[in-house]
């Protein structure tokens, strides 16, 4: 048997952790003195202290190791699911780090050569252009932020099954427009379409007209940015939005290799305000 400092000494795990996993019924002593309280772990617990520090080094919650110690078989077929589970979201935790810490680098050298670090968005390209009318055929859905990926695929396998099955002639490349008016934690008002030759039941015109326009080449977390420029451009020349901003994606974004290859055409739909001098 080994005293709780002597057990904590061996795991490098604190003796008031251990009282804690004790009283959330995680890792309880296997003996406890009834006349002094002290409390003794038998050599056995050792392997399951190092496994419960494993699982805790991999981003496991304690209910979460819990449940995986309850399982009658540690290496049991929920235990491999739960560890992919959590190697796709240590990846994805993984690239974002790598991309804000690409962007902090970023920072760092422009604020070393004298620049601002908003100066990147003098590089923004704004087109004037007149998108003609098109027919489309589409799926609109209220989305949360963190599902687009998933109804992205989902929506448009729907939208191309249906090309294929009424032999549609799609005109354009995939969009989302977006007609949320403002940001809401509760998902975005989005329409996930593809323009089509066609005008049939299930299509709908869309008439964007004057739009400004940018080209957009890698990540989409420069979207924002690019709206940004977009409103204010449209403030400084005298124009206001008049329809539903969408995104066209000349490449598909589930197909590209490297993300730096992405090419997004962004749209705001804007008109001249008149002047009343």
């Amino acid at each position: 048997m080994l005293s709780i400092g002597e057990f904590s000494n061996i795991c490098k795990v604190s003796t008031k952790t251990l009282r804690y996993y004790a009283e959330i019924g995680l890792l309880e002593p296997s003996e406890v003195n009834p006349e002094n309280g002290y409390r003794y772990y038998a050599i056995e617990q050792l392997e399951k202290m190092l496994l419960i520090n494993r699982l805790k080094a991999y981003s496991f919650s304690l209910e979460e190791i819990k449940a995986i110690l309850q399982s009658e078989e540690i290496q049991d077929d929920n235990l491999y699911l739960a560890f992919i589970h959590k190697k796709k979201e240590i990846e994805k935790q993984v690239h974002n780090y790598s991309q804000i810490l690409t962007q902090l680098e970023d920072d760092i050298s422009a604020i070393e050569q004298g620049k601002s670090i908003m100066s990147y968005m003098e590089e923004i390209d704004v087109q004037l252009v007149d998108v003609p009318k098109m027919y489309l055929l589409s799926i609109r859905k209220t989305v949360q932020a963190e599902d687009y990926p998933t109804e992205y695929i989902k929506c448009y396998e729907k939208l191309f099954e249906r090309i294929a099955v009424d032999k549609l002639t799609m005109s354009g490349a995939p969009m989302v427009l977006f007609h949320s008016a403002e940001y809401s934690p509760s998902g975005l008002d989005t329409e996930f379409a593809i323009p089509v030759q066609e005008y049939v039941t299930g299509t709908r015109d869309f008439c964007p007209g004057l739009c400004l326009k940018t080209v957009v080449r890698g990540e989409y977390s420069e979207l924002s940015s690019v709206y940004a420029k977009q409103i204010e451009w449209a403030e400084k020349e005298g124009y206001r939005c008049t329809n539903a901003l969408f995104e066209v994606y000349v490449t598909d974004p589930s197909q590209v290799a490297d993300v730096k290859d992405n090419i997004t055409e962004v749209y705001y739909p804007v008109r001249k305000i008149i002047s009343k001098d």
